[in-house]
């Protein structure tokens, strides 16, 4: 099964925002609360709870930053 290319602008915020949430989260729970027993559940919590956010911004960021980088790129 392919996803039709016009959804690929949304199928590109969603994996960038969810591979980021993912990272950015397991950083901040470890250098935070170091290693605990419940840190896949912490760690799935706050990666549901944050993703929207993240999501969101790229959804709506994206566009402006590859404007950006086509102005100053040759």
């Amino acid at each position: 099964m392919r996803i039709p290319a016009r959804f690929a602008p949304i199928l590109f915020s969603a994996l960038l925002s969810a591979i980021m949430v993912a990272i950015m989260v397991a950083f901040v729970l470890i250098s935070t609360q170091g290693f605990q027993p419940d840190f896949l559940t912490r760690w799935a919590k706050s990666c549901i709870t944050t993703w929207p956010v993240a999501f969101a911004a790229v959804t709506l960021i994206a566009p402006w930053v590859r404007g950006v980088v086509a102005r100053l790129t040759a």
